[in-house]
């Protein structure tokens, strides 16, 4: 049988990372659909905390700071 036992748990894993990340995303006001760069193999968490740490969030309030 090609499915084993090991790609079900790495799934399941996937699983529990994808659905909480899918909503920082929605909540942050990006595309859900960028929580999916959780299955990329080593760099995929990596590109996720880059990409909600240093671009701007599309819901986040502008402040006039000159004021």
């Amino acid at each position: 049988m090609f499915l084993t036992p090991d790609i079900f748990q790495i799934v399941i894993t996937g699983l529990f990372i994808l659905v909480p990340t899918a909503l920082i995303y929605k909540k942050a006001g990006f595309s859900p659909l960028w929580s999916a760069l959780v299955f990329l193999p080593g760099l995929g968490l990596i590109l996720i905390f880059i990409q909600l740490a240093f671009l701007p969030w599309p819901n986040q309030k502008k402040t006039n700071r000159n004021s």
